[in-house]
């Protein structure tokens, strides 16, 4: 059994970013969203165990990734294991459809986003030694931020991670769900999570879909967690460039300004 996969989410549209295309083939300087993430991968040790899950015109993520990829071509080529989500129901219903391909063949998986172009290989890395080191049932990224001024700002509607008097965390609580003292919690979910095996998909199928878009989302395998008195071990980040998901055409935007000046 090999030890971790990555499943890379990447079904969603471009519907907010007014683009025909599938959200991680939104490019930045020639090269997409997801390229860009998959060349932090192809740093670490992993980047033989991808899945990436498609859905809204997937066959041209298939296209661009598998035959028109000159930034990640490498000898025979890369191989990942593409995974249809046929309906967008959430992020649990989406990691949901690895179950038959995954299950059993791995001791863990490492959930990111096609959509988060540049989380650093050290991030990734660092997640998965958490995880292993502490043989963690379930670990997770977490970002804590001075504030939400200026580019922080697109934070600012992110989950709150709650934490109990000893600093375990307990719960994400949903921006929407959130009181006035926790508005205040500069420490948001980036929804990065490493999770055991066997443990993720005997609770995925308690996740439910009580809330208003009706779709299943993988935070609430932290309140599972809690529930089951787990604890659930913590990466925390302070680098608000590395996290940064792209949704909206401002976004884009500051995505576009912050990948040129980093790259100075």
């Amino acid at each position: 059994m090999k030890d971790i996969s990555l499943m890379i989410l990447a079904a969603g549209k471009g519907t907010r970013m007014g683009k025909p295309l599938p959200k991680v083939l939104i490019q930045l300087d020639g090269e997409t969203l997801i390229e860009n993430l998959l060349k932090s991968i192809k740093q670490t040790e992993y980047s033989n165990s991808v899945s990436i899950v498609i859905g809204f015109q997937g066959e041209k993520v298939i296209d661009r990734l598998g035959n028109k990829s000159p930034h990640l071509k490498q000898g025979s080529g890369d191989k990942y294991n593409f995974i249809w989500q046929k309906e967008q129901l959430g992020t649990g219903h989406a990691v949901q459809q690895c179950e038959e391909s995954l299950k059993g063949k791995y001791d863990s998986h490492l959930i990111l986003y096609g959509d988060v172009p540049f989380i650093s290989p050290k991030t990734i890395q660092g997640i998965i030694d958490l995880h292993k080191e502490n043989s963690s049932v379930l670990a997770m990224v977490t970002l804590k931020l001075p504030d939400f001024d200026d580019m922080h700002n697109v934070y600012y509607h992110f989950g709150r991670i709650i934490r109990d008097k000893d600093n375990e965390i307990i719960k994400i609580v949903e921006f929407k769900d959130t009181t006035e003292q926790e508005r205040n919690i500069t420490e948001v979910n980036p929804a990065i999570y490493c999770v055991d095996d066997s443990w993720l998909w005997e609770n995925l199928n308690k996740i439910k879909n009580y809330n208003h878009q009706n779709e299943y989302y993988l935070t609430d395998l932290v309140d599972l967690a809690h529930q089951q008195g787990i604890k659930v071990n913590s990466l925390i980040v302070n680098d608000g460039f590395e996290l940064m998901g792209v949704n909206t055409k401002d976004e884009l935007e500051v995505a576009k300004d912050l990948y040129f000046k980093n790259r100075k």
